[in-house]
């Protein structure tokens, strides 16, 4: 257990599936406390409440917030818990994860009347979802002195970045203004020891995969053409998330990771 004993603590934005909650089982094994923020519906909460338990261990800590992290009465309400559960002993906040996937999922041009077309608006609520509120969760911390001295922040981006895909382009604009936010956060919170990146995920079966229409393409393309002939697991991305914890990562900072097996090769 790598952070048994050190009083860590690693912040998740969307940790009930996916990325977010593979993370979270792996940290726990490791001995990170963990401070999981999500936002679900009510049919779903036994099942999450199952995973969440399933974390806990003699010596691990954990509290979940099913809230709606992008607003900031809650977010602080969130950050006061865990500064009032960190007192207790000596943590600090060694990692924050940002793994927010709400977005708008819309065509911007078709011929069917009936089809609901891009907006201004939908653009504006992706961004801020996937993108600012990074930043938001990282001043409140940092202004609340909550970081470790060698803290890691980490978002999540995807080859939507470059690529168009239909139903994407709100989405795929995040992206970008994340990895934008990143180079400058990993540039402006260098000097208190802060380590900011962003990794790359290739085509993964996630809920938030199966949202976007034609996934199924998708994921054919990915599975066929990665030289590993699978698609991409959430475990393999929560296995890089550890390892960019680690002492030994302190030196990678403002770096694009992929973790996809080589898929953008071809």
């Amino acid at each position: 257990m790598y952070f048994k004993g050190k009083e860590h603590w690693a912040v998740i934005l969307g940790g009930s599936s996916g990325f977010g909650l593979a993370t979270a089982q792996i940290l726990a094994r490791e001995g990170m406390n963990l401070c999981i923020v999500h936002r679900d519906r009510r049919q779903r909460l036994a099942e999450i409440e199952r995973h969440f338990e399933d974390l806990r261990s003699p010596g691990i800590q954990v509290i979940s917030f099913n809230s709606d992290a992008l607003k900031q009465d809650n977010r602080q309400g969130v950050l006061e818990q865990l500064q009032d559960k960190m007192s207790q002993g000596q943590g600090k906040v060694r990692l924050l994860l940002h793994a927010i996937a709400k977005g708008n999922l819309k065509r911007m041009a078709s011929d069917t009347e009936e089809e609901l077309l891009l907006q201004n608006q939908d653009f504006t609520l992706t961004i801020q979802a996937m993108a600012l509120s990074l930043y938001d969760w990282t001043k409140s911390l940092w202004e609340r002195k909550m970081f470790a001295k060698d803290a890691r922040i980490l978002g999540l981006t995807s080859a939507g970045n470059t690529k168009a895909w239909p139903y994407y382009a709100a989405v795929s604009a995040a992206k970008s203004t994340l990895e934008a936010l990143v180079r400058s956060m990993a540039l402006e919170f260098a000097e208190f020891g802060i380590r900011t990146n962003v990794i790359q995920a290739g085509i993964t079966d996630t809920p938030s995969l199966r949202m976007i229409p034609g996934h199924e393409d998708l994921m054919e393309y990915a599975e066929k053409h990665n030289p590993f002939r699978r698609l991409t697991k959430p475990e393999d991305v929560a296995q890089v998330v550890y390892l960019l914890t680690r002492d030994e990562a302190a030196w990678i900072n403002g770096a694009l990771i992929p973790v996809d097996g080589g898929e953008k090769l071809v």
